[in-house]
């Protein structure tokens, strides 16, 4: 039994660093755990009809850091737990009888984890005094992954708002109706500028996929209300005399249907078109109506 309970710690620990692994150092940014978390907050906040704004990314942020910390403790505490009290050292006034074993296992685990260091419950097992400064080291990890993830993201979704901003000026003054007459040199600059924030922020989502989940209050500051004006732009300055401002709707056309595929293999947004994709994803963030249900996939 005591080898259950150690490999089943062993496992837990593993699948908890596992999930911290995908989310920050792997390409896709995709943990089991975090992933099943986030979608669950968004699915509670969409149904509410986004009631609570922008809340819905951070708790879910919140909440994935919370698990991550229970699921180590709770691993390590089943890997003491076979050892407890006999292979542990009370410091004077405690009785161990007085403790149930598995609570005490994982006390013992959070205050290692949490590298507190309270002296009270020290282990005497030689193998034991080698493992408990492991999993302090593993605290001292999740401290740095969780600052880590909020440091990635919050300059990911200024990059977002920075293309929604960008996207929302050239709405406002017209810029698809005008951008097919005016000269290249301008022209070409403004989509090859278009069509480089449009793929970077492709990347970002797919590195950072839990930023789909941070909602934006206000409209006009949500690239998905913006996104189908980049394929407005596009389209117009294809029907250009102009070869140069011809090439560059073409590439800015390219990185929209690139976008609109990987909100549709991603994150299931329904629609034969990018029109149609970039409308689902708005109405997933509470913004429009959706667009009339059609099956399969975008073609280039």
């Amino acid at each position: 039994m005591d080898v259950l309970y150690t490999a089943l710690g062993v496992g837990l620990v593993l699948f908890g660093l596992n999930d911290v692994f995908h989310n920050l150092l792997y390409p896709s940014g995709r943990g089991t755990l975090s992933h099943w978390v986030l979608q669950l907050v968004w699915r509670l906040s969409r149904r509410t009809h986004h009631r609570l704004g922008s809340f819905a990314g951070p708790v879910g942020i919140v909440i994935v850091i919370v698990l991550w910390v229970l699921v180590q403790a709770l691993g390590w505490a089943l890997v003491f737990y076979p050892h407890v009290p006999e292979n542990y050292l009370y410091s004077e006034g405690l009785d161990a009888a007085r403790y149930n074993n598995f609570a005490e296992a994982f006390y013992v685990s959070l205050v290692t984890l949490g590298t507190l260091g309270f002296g009270d419950v020290v282990p005497a097992g030689p193998w034991l005094r080698f493992v408990a400064p492991v999993e302090a080291l593993v605290g001292f990890a999740l401290v740095t992954a969780a600052l880590s993830w909020f440091s990635q993201i919050y300059p990911a979704l200024a990059e977002r708002r920075a293309l929604a901003a960008r996207l929302r000026a050239l709405r406002e003054v017209g810029y698809a109706h005008h951008v097919a007459g005016l000269g290249p040199a301008s022209a070409t600059r403004v989509l090859d500028q278009l069509a480089e924030d449009l793929t970077r922020a492709h990347v970002t989502l797919v590195q950072n996929a839990e930023t789909y989940y941070f909602r934006e209050v206000r409209e006009d500051a949500s690239l998905a209300v913006s996104l189908p004006y980049a394929l407005e732009i596009a389209a117009r300055a294809q029907d250009s005399a102009s070869p140069e401002i011809r090439l560059a709707g073409a590439v800015l056309s390219l990185a929209a249907h690139d976008f609109a595929r990987l909100l549709q293999e991603e994150f299931h947004s329904s629609g034969e078109t990018p029109e149609e994709a970039f409308t689902t994803y708005a109405v997933d963030h509470g913004y429009g109506d959706p667009p009339p249900r059609r099956s399969g996939r975008l073609g280039r």
